[in-house]
């Protein structure tokens, strides 16, 4: 019995059900295509995402909805771990992305699921669609399958038409076509709920029973919580913070205001660990502690109420940042006021470092997916150590819940763990003790992550910031650009010799008598800096590219506290021109993640060469607090600028244009 002919247990046709659950799933509009032909005509027009389902598709109208809703990129397929069937697509799943995919013979054994019968096409992906869609449909395309959200929806025939000689349904020869031109699909797992394509009448009845002995709201407060977390968050905050999000939800709170309520949390625990005295630090460590669960509740409130923006996602990394390092610098200035040590030096330093690490983790997973999505043997070599470390990392994840998974993520020292150690080190001993275990713990983390990282990006030999901007993620300024080109030292070469010149500076500075004397040092140290600039214009493919950005970091912050330094800045100037900057270089990689244009107005940063000019004359005429100040000052109003126009000013223009009438200079919308 053909799957578009089946009746539910209410009598209802399976097509009419599930056209009901697209529409209650969030889809403006729900048509039925007769063939692969018709559907290309209606992607040609559409001018919005599109939600396309077979008519095979028993599920729970969660799936549908977490499908049209699910913020990891435009093109998103369903994937289902059923046993492969004939005219199925089985898939390969790597990082959440769909990296091949076909008949299961043709995957030799390296099947992760199979298709699920659904999937969202982006609107820049629209015209892939099509022309997949008449490839498939005149059978000219080999079943392969995706690589890799709501507006129409077009439930097609679980059969084949008439003309189509690829083999399986129109559905899954549609999503073949898409991966054969190359399109990124990203893989929308079910968990909890359930989902099934269905061939006859048993299948249906055994689908609907499975469907209704899940509890729905009940298994989506649950998928609320991410499936694979950190230690600390899994049996610490995610037993009951489920709790908070339904309450949440019912108290109809924002992710973006439960983000904020975590942001006062951790401000009151950094001016509690400022005052110093057993009872502010044990009342910081448990406001610490409750604002990392609201952190983690404003995901798990978005996820449940499925209410994603790319506003949201950017606040809440920059959020993450910001609170962790007011709590830096709530410890530090605890340090100093209770007579312990520089307690802004160990700030600042702590600071640096989880920067620095930040834009390691950042490149290495833009590295990882990249080498997903290339077929293994442009990827890397077979064997050898990067080979066996991969395979090492492949087994330990999928071991979930062993000693050796939960040290693998423990021994990075994620936030939830770094938080964790803040509370329990400043509650029991004082700030001096806490912000020393950070540091100790995240060099140890920095030291394990690189050496690893770097190993197996050798062994991958996949460049990455050649498919990108990579003058904006340098952040390079007018001066770095105009430089000459070195090419025979390479990008990271030259990057790493830039940081060395400011750290003997720095070092020198911290260790003699009289750092004021070193003035006619800034010059030096600003020139070796600038060779980093001399690999602006190089080709930045070399199989260890991806740490250039993380060295230019490392080599502006050092330049910056060392001029601070010699020019005898109070600790806490040095810290906040040092979170300014921090702030402007989250944001280029907040934007990079969340697939966002570039700021506004980064041209008026000046760049890291630019910037580190500026402090060097100020240092160089004895105005180095002056020149911290005032540059610090300056980047903080642009960057204040640069959000509001992004994230305001212009998405409003841009609405006001759409709605124009015509006659008023706009177009009629669609």
């Amino acid at each position: 019995m053909p799957a578009a002919g089946l009746t539910t247990s209410t009598g209802e046709p399976l097509t009419e059900r599930l056209a009901a659950q697209l529409r209650r799933a969030g889809a403006d509009e729900v048509r039925f295509a007769g063939d692969l032909d018709e559907l290309a005509a209606l992607a040609d027009a559409a001018d919005g995402p599109l939600l396309i389902t077979g008519t095979d598709l028993v599920a729970h109208t969660a799936v549908l909805r977490h499908l049209a809703t699910s913020p990891v990129g435009p093109t998103v397929a369903l994937v289902l771990t059923d046993p492969p069937v004939p005219g199925r697509t089985a898939v390969r799943e790597e990082r959440g992305q769909v990296v091949d995919a076909g008949p299961l013979d043709a995957l030799d054994g390296d099947a992760t699921g199979v298709f699920g019968g659904a999937l969202r096409v982006g609107v820049d992906d629209l015209p892939t669609l099509a022309a997949a869609a008449r490839a498939a449909a005149s059978g000219v395309l080999p079943v392969a399958a995706p690589i890799g959200p709501v507006g129409d929806v077009a439930p097609l025939p679980a059969a084949g038409g008439a003309g189509h000689s690829s083999p399986g349904s129109a559905v899954d020869r549609l999503v073949a076509g898409l991966a054969a031109l190359g399109t990124l699909i990203f893989a929308q797992r079910v968990r909890l709920l359930v989902a099934h394509r269905v061939a006859d009448a048993s299948g249906l009845a055994a689908a609907e029973a499975a469907v209704t002995a899940v509890d729905e709201d009940r298994a989506e407060l649950r998928l609320s919580v991410k499936e694979k977390d950190d230690f600390f968050s899994t049996y610490f905050v995610s037993t009951w913070s489920p709790y908070v999000v339904r309450l949440s939800a019912r108290l109809r709170l924002t992710p973006t205001g439960v983000t904020a309520i975590s942001v006062l949390f951790a401000l009151a625990a950094a001016v509690l660990f400022g005052v110093g005295g057993r009872p502010a630090l044990v009342g910081g460590a448990v406001l610490l502690y409750l604002g990392f669960v609201l952190d983690c509740v404003d995901g798990q409130l978005a996820r449940y109420t499925r209410h994603f923006s790319a506003w949201g996602g950017w606040l809440d990394t920059m959020a993450d940042r910001a609170k962790e390092y007011l709590v830096y610098a709530g410890l530090g200035f605890g340090v100093s006021h209770a007579g312990l040590g520089n307690g802004w030096a160990l700030a600042i330093a702590a600071m640096t470092l989880q920067t620095v690490r930040h834009m390691t983790d950042t490149w290495y997973g833009v590295l990882h997916d990249e080498a997903a999505r290339r077929p293994r043997a442009a990827a890397g070599g077979s064997g050898g150590i990067g080979d066996r470390l991969n395979a090492a990392s492949t087994r330990v994840q999928a071991d979930t819940g062993s000693v050796s998974y939960w040290l693998k993520r423990t021994v990075v020292f994620p936030i939830g763990e770094r938080w964790a150690l803040i509370a329990v080190t400043v509650a029991l001993f004082n700030p001096l003790v806490s912000l020393i275990a950070v540091l100790v713990w995240g060099v140890l983390a920095f030291a394990y992550t690189g050496a690893l990282r770097t190993l197996r990006a050798r062994w991958m030999w996949v460049p990455v910031l050649d498919t990108v901007d990579a003058t904006l993620h340098r952040d390079d300024g007018p001066l770095a650009r105009r430089l000459p080109v070195v090419r025979p030292m390479g990008p990271l070469t030259l990057a790493v010799i830039a940081a060395l010149g400011p750290a003997v500076l720095l070092v020198v500075a911290l260790l003699g008598d009289a750092p004021d004397g070193l003035r006619w040092a800034v010059p030096v140290a600003l020139l070796v800096l600038l060779v980093g600039g001399l690999g602006a214009g190089a080709a930045h493919n070399g199989p260890l590219d991806w740490l250039v950005p993380a060295a230019l970091r490392a080599a502006e912050y050092l330049f910056a506290i060392a001029v601070g330094v010699v020019g005898d800045v109070p600790g806490w100037l040095i810290f906040g021109y040092v979170l300014v900057l921090t702030v402007h270089h989250y944001d280029l990689t907040a934007r990079l993640e969340k697939r966002q244009a570039a700021p506004p107005l980064h041209a008026a940063t000046l760049g890291w060469d630019g910037r580190s000019v500026l402090l060097a004359l100020a240092a160089i005429v004895g105005v180095a607090g002056i020149g911290l100040a005032t540059l610090g000052a300056y980047l903080l109003v642009v960057f204040v600028v640069s959000v509001v126009l992004a994230w305001f000013v212009r998405p409003a223009r841009s609405a006001r244009a759409f709605v124009a009438p015509v006659g008023a200079g706009g177009a009629a919308p669609r």
